[in-house]
């Protein structure tokens, strides 16, 4: 019997909220907009943070499983130009310290080199690339080191690097404008003017941010040493862990074991930066953190004053309902009832107001992926429910004092107002 009551009670003032909310509808949205500005910024802002950080999260995976990459400059740099001059300046990495490293480290799988430029034109017969394709040079181990993956033909083997062999791996790119309908491994490639034989052929891995991934060739490390190194060429190292309980262990080898190679003394700063897919994962999360804070802060000052606003018309509508408020008091209602009437109507102003700033938030924040090709759309369930949470705690707080006083109104006095 309680229960049915209480059920009969929440019924019949959620049906009174509505159509007063359907009386004042004018000002009822305007009270909205404040609302769904405030939930509409924090959905939209987490949403194309999510859903950069989906797609970044897998685009920094740009090491294999359990690597450590080893190089001159931060792979992600943030501060300014004296940061970066500071770097610059330090000395390269050459393939005589990385064949000395190998040497030095005995708790790795394998101790890689690799280097890479843009803005070469590859040829075949007639046929050309667009001068924007990318050599890379590798070793053996490059393509586990990179997260890269042979299709056709072989991978590099130990004399192509210890001779400076010219062959060459492409990628899916250069096989699209070259090769479209004929198998390139066994062909010759031109690259400056210098033949490479093709031995095999890469996986397409796709587009990020709008880019190509798969726009490059692989040449052995030493011939691109030979025919594509500059004055400032400084190599990347990559040093593969056997296993991920091991990896903290070699990250620290490696770590020592370079300070020797690079003659650094005990009191010396390193010269050379150490990462991994981890770091740079939580590199870029900190940068997210503090845009999440500041549209945190903006979102709450909207709701703030949205909520003052709720406040304001609520007590509007008070004022110009002390005579209704009166009737249905003296037809029985309590003063429950009245306030808890009020109340619901200003919780359902706000959550009104956050469905629709969740809903806005969640596309607009999701227009992202039309921008960027192979990213999923996302949907933060665990902010859009906080966002309608802070909407009904809004509502409670601002719409508790109109619906005290409602309530607390004489319904003598009440039936006389004019």
């Amino acid at each position: 019997m309680y229960l049915r009551t209480t059920v009969k009670t929440l019924s019949d003032a959620f049906y009174m909220a509505m159509e007063a909310i359907r009386d004042n509808l004018l000002r009822s949205i305007l009270t909205l907009l404040g609302i769904v500005i405030g939930v509409f910024a924090i959905i939209a802002v987490m949403t194309a943070i999510r859903t950069l950080e989906s797609s970044i999260n897998s685009g920094l995976n740009i090491f294999g499983s359990d690597i450590i990459f080893v190089q001159k400059q931060p792979v992600l740099q943030v501060g300014d130009g004296n940061s970066r001059r500071k770097y610059w300046s330090r000395p390269n990495i050459t393939y005589e310290m990385v064949l000395e490293l190998r040497e030095r480290i005995v708790g790795a799988e394998f101790v890689s080199a690799q280097d890479g430029m843009g803005g070469k034109t590859i040829r075949f017969k007639k046929e050309k690339t667009n001068p924007n394709v990318a050599v890379q040079g590798m070793d053996e181990w490059g393509l586990e080191a990179l997260n890269q993956t042979l299709d056709v033909g072989r991978n590099f083997i130990t004399e192509d690097i210890e001779y400076g062999r010219r062959v060459v791996l492409l990628g899916t790119d250069v096989i699209d404008k070259l090769f479209p309908y004929i198998n390139p491994v066994g062909q010759t490639v031109s690259i400056n003017g210098i033949g490479f034989d093709v031995i095999g052929t890469l996986q397409r891995k796709g587009e990020m941010f709008g880019q190509s991934q798969d726009n490059f060739v692989i040449v052995p490390i030493t011939t691109y040493l030979q025919y594509f190194s500059q004055r400032w060429t400084s190599l990347g190292i990559s040093i593969k862990a056997p296993n991920e309980e091991s990896f903290d262990i070699v990250k620290e080898e490696a770590t020592d074991q370079m300070r020797i190679v690079r003659g650094l003394k005990p009191d010396e700063e390193n010269d050379f930066e150490v990462t991994s897919n981890d770091a740079l994962i939580k590199t870029f999360g900190a940068f997210t953190a503090g845009i999440k804070l500041f549209a945190g802060a903006v979102s709450v000052i909207a709701l703030v004053v949205a909520g003052i606003g709720i406040m304001n018309i609520m007590l509007v509508s008070v004022s110009e309902r002390i005579k209704e408020i009166g009737v249905r008091k003296a037809i029985g209602a309590t003063r429950n009832n009245i306030l808890f009437q009020f109340l619901l109507e200003a919780v359902f102003l706000s959550l009104i107001g956050g469905v629709i700033g969740v809903l806005l938030g969640i596309g607009v924040g999701n227009m992202i992926t039309l921008v960027m090709k192979n990213v999923a759309p996302v949907i933060p369930l665990d902010w859009a429910f906080i966002g309608l949470f802070v909407c009904s705690f809004i509502g409670i707080v601002f719409g508790i004092y109109p619906a005290y006083k409602a309530a607390g109104l004489d319904p003598i006095e009440s039936l006389r107002h004019e």
